[in-house]
């Protein structure tokens, strides 16, 4: 059996989705090529039932901590951990089928299975059992593959001990001690969640402070609140070597050049990750690899093999479903001929969803003054706001950073209640060109959170009212 079409997806996330559907909008007769469910690492595996997760933590924290505050008494609280992640699993069930019937609606064709390039226009399908189905040709191949756990030869992860995030959203068991390694923002979600939930939480990060990609007031902010919560943090700290013993495992590490030791029922390895790039016919076709990765045209996504084009995790960092959406877009349209502005690469929001929450844009201080800029840099702390103090959620601040010449807004760092939702009003504001002024001087409705964001353009041109 054979088909043809305009543009064949292989891979089925947030970016292979979405690339598929606005093509089926654009007129293509378009196909998707993915061997498990719909909505890949993000929906099945990631972003959705990970919140799920957080969410179940956040609700008993308040309740546990803090339902005192609010005159509300609580006897015999407890929860049920097998229920919590069974909530995670069914939420991404129910989303992933919600996907599969948005490419059902927009008629875009879905195969189930492995696709190979065989050709810059033909893709092969095969089964689990490795028994070619199909033969699909069409005019543009997009490759949608995204991204797995980087694995170590010294972390050797078997699943059971030593796991990655996909076994830390499924475990059985809650774990009564967990070393997490890597303190980015998966390790930092899953720090938060099995922390409030009694597990002993170790992080080991060998760069020198946890988020290290986040703003550095932000990071030791956030470092002294996890500490707070009986969160061990080691940063400086390179792992020299894992080892299962007696169903226990056993962590080396040095710390300035001394070695040391630690041990957990569980490790959750969580030191980033890589391209999947492997099996599918890339090397044959001689398409471009750099680190892992798949080199592209940041312009148009195309490789350098024509009518061969890769968007997503797998054309390498922002390892974000945001971006790959977006990438997936633009890619479509750029081969429709449409006049679509590339992507800026410095607007892309970055969130963290432990609580407090922590979100970015932009240029943090440290990178603003390497680039030169002379700057204006404005802080609110939510210890001032109105209506962070009536939802008793005071820790935290926004931060931002302006060209001191021009007004413009280099970048927004916001740890506190909410932080992943107000960083919207930033990328809006700097996709518009808008200065700090035109922030500070724009009405903001009272009482809200997002009033911080303008009481910090304010502290920025020492105009401040309520610090």
């Amino acid at each position: 059996m054979s088909n043809q079409y305009e543009i064949a997806i292989l891979g089925g996330g947030p970016g292979g989705y979405v690339a598929a559907i606005r093509a089926a909008q654009l007129g293509f007769k378009t196909v998707v090529i993915d061997k498990d469910k719909l909505g890949g690492i993000c929906l099945n595996w990631g972003c959705i039932p990970t919140k799920s997760l957080l969410r179940n933590a956040e609700i008993y924290d308040n309740i546990k901590n803090h339902s005192a505050d609010f005159g509300i008494k609580v006897t015999g609280l407890d929860f049920d951990f097998n229920r919590i992640i069974a909530r995670s699993r069914d939420i991404s069930d129910r989303i992933t089928k919600n996907v599969e019937m948005l490419v059902k609606k927009n008629k875009v064709d879905r195969f189930k299975g492995f696709g190979k390039l065989v050709s810059a226009n033909e893709i092969e399908v095969f089964d689990e059992s490795e028994k070619k189905v199909n033969s699909i040709t069409s005019d543009k191949i997009i490759i949608a593959t995204g991204a797995r756990p980087r694995a170590l030869p010294s972390i050797p992860v078997d699943r059971k001990n030593i796991i990655t995030s996909t076994e830390a959203m499924i475990l059985p068991e809650q774990p009564k001690e967990l070393i997490i390694i890597g303190a980015g923002a998966i390790g930092i979600e899953f720090a938060y969640f099995y922390s409030v939930l009694g597990t002993k939480v170790t992080i080991l990060e060998m760069m020198d402070s946890i988020l290290p990609i986040e703003d550095r007031e932000v990071s030791d902010t956030l470092a002294k609140i996890m500490k707070k919560k009986g969160i061990d943090i080691l940063t400086k700290a390179i792992v020299e070597k894992a080892e299962v013993k007696n169903n226990k495992v056993y962590i080396t590490y040095k710390v300035n050049g001394e070695s040391k030791e630690l041990s957990a029922d569980k490790v959750l390895s969580a030191i980033g990750v890589t391209g999947n790039i492997e099996g599918f016919g890339l090397e044959e076709l001689g398409v471009e690899i750099f680190k892992n990765h798949i080199k592209v045209n940041k312009s148009t996504y195309e490789t350098n093999v024509k009518g061969i084009y890769a968007i997503g995790d797998v054309i390498g960092p922002p390892w974000l479903a945001h971006v790959a959406s977006h990438e997936g877009i633009h890619c479509i349209e750029k081969i429709k001929g449409l006049n679509s502005p590339d992507i800026d690469y410095n607007n892309i929001p970055g969130c963290t969803y432990c609580q407090p929450q922590v979100a970015s844009i932009g240029l943090t201080e440290s990178k603003a003054r390497e680039a030169g800029y002379d700057l204006k840099i404005g802080k609110f702390p939510f210890m001032a706001s109105g209506k962070a103090f009536a939802v008793g959620e005071r820790d935290g601040f926004v931060k931002l950073i302006f060209d001191a010449k021009y007004g413009e807004i280099l970048g927004a760092h916001i740890i506190g209640p909410e932080a992943t939702e107000l960083i919207a009003e930033i990328g809006i504001a700097k996709s518009l060109e808008a200065t700090g002024e035109s922030i500070f001087r724009t009405i903001h409705a009272h009482p809200t959170l997002s009033e911080s964001i303008m009481e910090a353009a304010a502290a920025a041109y020492g105009e401040a009212i309520h610090i």
